[in-house]
């Protein structure tokens, strides 16, 4: 019998058109912007984070390391790890490199996402810099997807880092969903 994930059958509202059009996320930020997500923009968020994902090698099994602010792209991430079966490692925002550079090795995480940075009590706070000074001595990671949340030059990894907007992008046809 094939074995079916909890993210398969968990949602099921979410089929229904009825509910499908409802806010399932609404994220506030500080400097009080709102964003909304519909259940639909929701499931069709994380089946695109899911293609990313497998696209850039990730199967069942693996880790993927998430050091994200309280942002959606956070809920994105686990809803795509979930539906692949992947292990999703948290890192706190507040960690140092070198700690973040111990978490990443003992969970044997191949990918990263990460934000360009992070808007806290009126200060610009850049995680991408941290992450890139956490993965000198990290050969086992292959990607780092970055989502971007502030207007400031980030370094950049040629071949490694990939924006997760540009990723998500690249599949602009509905993606089958499991839970219709």
């Amino acid at each position: 019998m094939p074995r079916t994930s909890r993210t398969e059958v968990l949602p099921t509202l979410a089929a229904d058109t009825r509910q499908a059009a409802r806010v399932a996320l609404r994220w506030i930020s500080e400097p009080d912007c709102t964003e909304e997500l519909t259940h639909a923009e929701l499931l069709d968020q994380a089946a695109r984070a899911a293609a990313a994902l497998t696209r850039l090698g990730i199967r069942a099994g693996d880790r993927v390391a998430v050091h994200l602010p309280l942002v959606p792209e956070s809920v994105i991430a686990t809803l795509a790890c979930g539906r692949l079966d992947v292990v999703r490692v948290s890192l706190p925002v507040g960690l140092r490199p070198h700690e973040l550079r111990n978490r990443i090795r003992e969970a044997g995480a191949r990918v990263v996402i990460t934000a360009d940075g992070e808007q806290r009590r009126g200060e610009a706070k850049a995680l991408k810099q941290i992450v890139d000074r956490a993965l000198t001595g990290c050969p086992e990671v292959r990607s780092v997807l970055v989502v971007h949340r502030l207007a400031r030059p980030v370094s950049w990894k040629s071949g490694r880092d990939r924006w997760w907007h540009e990723e998500l992008g690249r599949y602009t046809e509905p993606l089958a969903r499991p839970y219709s």
